[in-house]
């Protein structure tokens, strides 16, 4: 792959800040390769947004410098960067039907009638609502208005789309089905795609990478499933998905592995960015992880007692809330089972997990 495709969009040191003095987003260098799927991900007032918005030229970087195609954009105004946009509120024109949404960015780029009436046609069966061309945005749902939004977000063919949370108005399952819709749609394109979102489970059904945001430094960039699997820092592993975090004092190395006193108890786990004796660590562990009343040969390498605090039945699994290591509680998701089905609240239990599923974590 060549170095441009490798950097077809470049951060580099960007730093942003609004009133001189405090920044919202510090020293950012981020590189996205062509056809990209990539998501900024993270809390309010995280600086995902804010970078978006620089990158879409609608603000400007306090210092460093930003490059589209190897092309610096900091002077280039909005309209000339070859982006589509897609924001939560959609954005169309009430008074215009679905051809006339559509076709308004083509015909604002002067092209002729008949390459506006292919595009527009091609970018309504990409989005499955031919049939709806004279509707007008008033009289569509929300997922419909949604596909609308997103099909002028990519009729003029852009070699960048950005998109502002812009499921974030839908219910669940449309949001869940736009999700899918999105994803098909960037395969089908190979169009590059820089999405923000604070939700972590449309972030992980999307993207290709994730950048975790948190005051506005990047804690982590990496794919899905090492950010799940393999998180950095207490952060990240806290804000992605659901964990399990022990606090305690790191007392020592064995190889890979480090032992945590929690409370008394002496817990193994991989070291990840646990560096010195003696230092506070955070220990995670997914709740599919852990293993309830473990069998004496398994490869659990950590085993307490515990009692079943609650239980929540979820259909497909058992969520469970079980107590133990005195202040300590714990989210267990086990299968629907037999077995699991006859859990009773107040029950006593021996939790296992093993070292290689465990995540000895710096405190952020």
């Amino acid at each position: 792959m060549s170095d441009s495709q490798d950097k077809y969009v470049s951060f580099q040191n960007v730093q942003k800040s609004y009133d001189g003095d405090s920044l919202v987003v510090k020293g950012f260098n981020l590189d996205i390769k062509k056809g990209e799927f990539v998501t900024m991900l993270g809390p309010s007032g995280s600086g995902k947004t804010t970078c978006l918005m620089m990158l879409a030229g609608f603000e400007t970087p306090t210092s460093g410098e930003i490059y589209i195609d190897g092309q610096p954009v900091n002077r280039i105004a909005p309209h000339k960067r070859n982006i589509g946009m897609m924001f939560q509120n959609y954005a169309l024109f009430p008074h215009m039907t679905v051809v006339e949404n559509l076709a308004y960015p083509l015909q604002f780029r002067k092209m002729s009638k008949s390459d506006i009436e292919t595009k527009v046609k091609r970018a309504l069966d990409m989005v499955e609502l031919t049939g709806f061309e004279t509707r007008r945005p008033g009289f569509l749902s929300g997922g419909q208005q949604q596909r609308v939004a997103l099909a002028r977000a990519l009729v003029f063919e852009p070699s960048l789309v950005l998109m502002d949370e812009p499921l974030g108005a839908l219910d669940k399952h449309l949001r869940e089905q736009m999700q899918y819709e999105i994803k098909h749609i960037h395969a089908r394109t190979g169009v590059t795609v820089v999405y923000v979102t604070h939700d972590q489970t449309e972030a992980l059904t999307m993207s290709d990478r994730i950048a975790v945001f948190n005051h506005g430094i990047v804690q982590q960039l990496d794919t899905p499933q090492a950010l799940y699997e393999r998180p950095s820092n207490s952060f990240v592993a806290n804000f992605i998905g659901e964990t399990n975090a022990l606090t305690g004092e790191l007392v020592g190395f064995d190889g890979a592995n480090c032992i945590v006193d929690v409370d008394g108890h002496k817990l193994i786990s991989t070291a990840v960015t646990i560096a010195e004796k003696g230092a506070q660590a955070m220990i995670s562990v997914r709740p599919e992880r852990m293993v309830l009343n473990p069998e004496e040969n398994s490869t659990c390498n950590n085993i307490i007692q515990g009692k079943v605090e609650e239980r929540i039945y979820h259909g497909d699994h058992v969520r469970l809330r079980i107590s133990a290591m005195q202040k300590n509680e714990f989210i267990l998701k086990v299968p629907n089972s037999e077995t699991n089905a006859g859990l009773k609240e107040g029950e006593g239990v021996r939790l296992g997990w093993s070292s290689s599923d465990a995540r000895a974590l710096d405190l952020v």
